[in-house]
């Protein structure tokens, strides 16, 4: 049996901009999704998504024949033709891949709700691409698209900054050790953002990117750095009011939880997924609880 496996994602600056360039602060989170590969006796590819509680969510049986992968069912649903563009596009990088006359078992296990937003979609490509022995960057750019921070993610055990260079990926490792963590929290908004919407808001209302970007990539360096809980709430509040700006958004604390006392960070797409919040653990706990958000995380239990 073959094994491999990504972790999830969560982009902490720099959203939409990192598209054009920017220095983006990205982590890697303690939950990922694991792909096992058996080979089979019969030359088909047989599928099954497993989610965190260890249901089958999704199945299906697929053709390896003449070079295509194709459904073995009359009837196609969303989540077969998203499998079967991905696994066609791995082996147009590379033409060996499900190749010969080997048939194969995968199984694909979520270790976080597939509502969470931590990458359902760039662990599962990360993780074919490393079965399909090719860039899981040109994969994502080949299916889904964007900036690709999540693949960056997906392969990096430490909190890292992301920035597209000439069209190519650089990653950097940084330590974010912070005496304050302890008041850092994740709170899930009970709904799921699509990357591909989010992208297409930014495009359509972004404005003066360029000073955008210089902004966003000082931001970026002062929030690694900071060293007390004050001076990361000043830059967190910034950074929400500049990517407002650009895409023409209101920032989610305005918008829903302007009683808040503390700061609210959106994360990657605004709208949807997790935000990160600040302050003591009591108060965080019974402010979000009261408004129907139940799933906080700290800080320390989601990212590596």
């Amino acid at each position: 049996m073959q094994t491999f496996y990504s972790h999830g994602k969560l982009l902490l600056t720099a959203e939409y901009v990192v598209l054009d360039g920017a220095k983006a602060f990205a982590l890697p989170t303690k939950f990922g999704q694991t792909l096992s590969i058996e080979t089979y006796v019969e030359h088909k590819l047989n599928w099954q998504s497993i989610d965190y509680k260890g249901d089958v969510w999704f199945e299906d049986e697929f053709s390896l024949t003449n070079g295509q992968i194709t459904t073995l069912h009359k009837t196609s649903n969303d989540i077969s033709e998203r499998l079967i563009e991905i696994l066609n596009a791995a082996k147009k990088l590379n033409p060996d891949f499900l190749q010969g006359k080997k048939g194969y078992k995968a199984s694909s296990k979520l270790e976080f709700p597939n509502n969470w937003g931590l990458g359902s979609s760039s662990t599962l490509l990360n993780n074919i691409a490393q079965w399909a022995k090719i860039d899981a960057f040109a994969l994502s750019n080949a299916t889904f698209g964007g900036s690709g921070y999540d693949i960056a993610c997906a392969q990096n055990n430490t909190p890292i900054v992301y920035q597209i260079v000439d069209a190519k990926p650089l990653i950097e490792s940084v330590s974010f050790n912070k005496a304050f963590e302890d008041q850092l929290f994740f709170v899930h908004l009970n709904r799921k953002q699509n990357s591909r919407d989010s992208i297409k808001t930014y495009r359509d209302n972004k404005t003066n990117t360029e000073t955008i970007i210089l902004k966003t990539n000082t931001i970026t360096s002062k929030l690694i750095a900071s060293d007390s809980i004050e001076t990361f709430n000043i830059l967190i509040e910034t950074h929400e009011n500049l990517i407002g700006e650009i895409t023409n958004q209101t920032p989610i604390k305005k918008r829903l939880f302007s009683d808040f006392k503390n700061q609210i960070k959106s994360l990657g797409g605004w709208n949807g997924d997790f935000v990160l919040v600040t302050g003591e653990k009591e108060y965080i706990k019974n402010y979000f609880t009261s408004k129907g958000y139940n799933t906080i995380v700290r800080f320390k239990d989601m990212i590596l």
